[in-house]
């Protein structure tokens, strides 16, 4: 008997098949009709996907819009200037509460795997000791990593070193980086020799915010991979937001990318927040903010979607749903083919999994059995819905549950229900 069967759905490769769970691996992917289990849930004409994952975020200051005040410019400066105030008031408790609160917003959604990057930028660590409490309360259900950024510049902030370090040796699990916010681009390269030198000698991996700005001279991606491949992290390395290479001059780029590629530094954009900060200095014509996504995937580069932020300093919306990041960026990333909308999906899944390096990730015998039932019949129609999570299940336990969102008409002569959901297929 199987403690838990998810019956008939349908898998995002487009295979239906029960799910049979045994404590918290899947057991059997495969026909179970006679099967019997303690519990069931029917998933028939729904979407079974593994869990979403979010590569980038800032659980530090999730949730916390309006505190001390409102970003008036909408800049990424005026951000990191609200940021520094706040950071004067906060308590750790409040930093625990809120995030434990966004963590619920995720379960929900199921949202199941987060990368948080975590200031070091504050001589008491009041952000690391609150995130390194909260990934010890979640870490039954939501698998988080914690990155030791210097927000300030790891030069840049007189004591932003040896507070990476004193946060690194506390257990935070990945090296982090701002190297176009120190006070010169060699500075900013310098930051990202000595950055993945410490990932080397500590066999960590790297996650640096990488060239966040429209300026295409700031090009530390290039320093990047150059580090990843002298030093050996191939695969463990990734720049994130990348937004300077939308304005980088194409033959530069043209040898940029098989740089990357043959490093294995991943990428990872952040549609909401990069189309919202990026751009403020331009009038017209405004570039979309967004780095050069389907490029650096026919490059062979793993890509995927961040989520960034969620009601903080530097953007007042969010709901802790990696489908509406993946619907921003195939939009703003113009991958509107089929073949490419799939691929959005599969990069708020399986491509952000790979860059996090989570192991049993998956569905198949053997892999963790952590799911989401969607009220959706493809991953398309996922992307277009960003529907209800009729069912999330974490490591073998079902964690949340969710009703449809079908609407009750009152028309003469029409239906008395109605769906959004539109398969011509079925």
């Amino acid at each position: 008997m199987f403690d838990l069967i998810v019956r008939g759905g349908t898998l995002p490769d487009g295979r239906v098949a029960d799910i049979g769970i045994e404590g918290d691996r899947i057991k059997a992917v495969e026909d179970l009709s006679g099967a019997e289990a303690r519990e069931v849930i029917e998933a028939e004409g729904d979407l079974v996907s593994p869990p979403f994952v979010d590569p980038h975020f800032h659980l530090d200051a999730t949730l916390s819009y309006g505190l001390p005040r409102i970003n008036a410019s909408g800049t990424l400066l005026e951000g990191i200037g609200l940021w520094g105030e706040l950071k004067q008031i906060v308590t750790q408790d409040e930093m625990v509460e809120r995030a434990l609160s966004y963590c619920d917003w995720a379960v929900s959604q199921g949202l199941l795997a987060i990368r948080s990057h975590v200031d070091t930028c504050d001589d008491r660590l009041l952000g690391v000791e609150a995130m390194l409490e909260v990934r010890e309360r979640v870490r039954d259900y939501i698998d988080l990593q914690l990155v030791a950024f210097p927000q300030d510049g790891f030069y840049r902030d007189p004591t932003a070193r040896e507070n990476t370090i004193r946060a690194l040796d506390m257990g935070v699990d990945v090296v982090g980086g701002i190297p176009h916010f120190e006070r010169t681009m060699s500075d900013g390269a310098a930051s990202v020799r000595e950055l993945c030198e410490m990932a080397a000698d500590r066999g960590l991996m790297v996650d640096l915010h990488c060239d966040e700005t429209d300026d295409p001279m700031s090009r530390h991606i290039e320093s990047l991979a150059f580090e990843a491949q002298r030093l050996g992290l191939q695969g463990r390395v990734t720049g994130s937001h990348l937004t300077s290479m939308h304005s980088m001059d194409n033959y530069y780029v043209s040898k940029l990318l098989p740089l990357m590629a043959e490093a294995g530094v991943a990428a990872v954009p952040n549609p909401l927040i990069n189309i919202t900060l990026q751009g403020r200095h331009d009038t017209f014509p405004k570039r979309r903010g967004l780095t050069r996504v389907k490029e650096m995937q026919a490059h062979g580069i793993t890509v995927g979607w961040g989520q960034d932020c969620v009601l903080d300093p530097w953007y007042s919306l969010g709901t802790a749903d990696m489908l509406d990041v993946a619907f921003m960026g195939l939009h703003v990333a113009q991958m509107t083919s089929p073949e490419e909308m799939a691929r959005c999906f599969d990069m708020v899944t399986h491509q952000n999994a790979q860059i996090l390096g989570l192991e049993g990730y998956g569905i198949a015998p053997g892999k963790r059995a952590s799911l989401v039932v969607l009220d959706a019949a493809s991953p398309i129609e996922a992307l277009r819905l960003r529907p209800a999570r009729l069912a999330v299940i974490s490591n073998g336990r079902l964690v949340s549950r969710m009703p449809r969102e079908d609407a009750a008409l009152s028309l003469p002569g029409r239906a008395s229900t109605v769906r959004r959901r539109h398969d011509p297929g079925r």
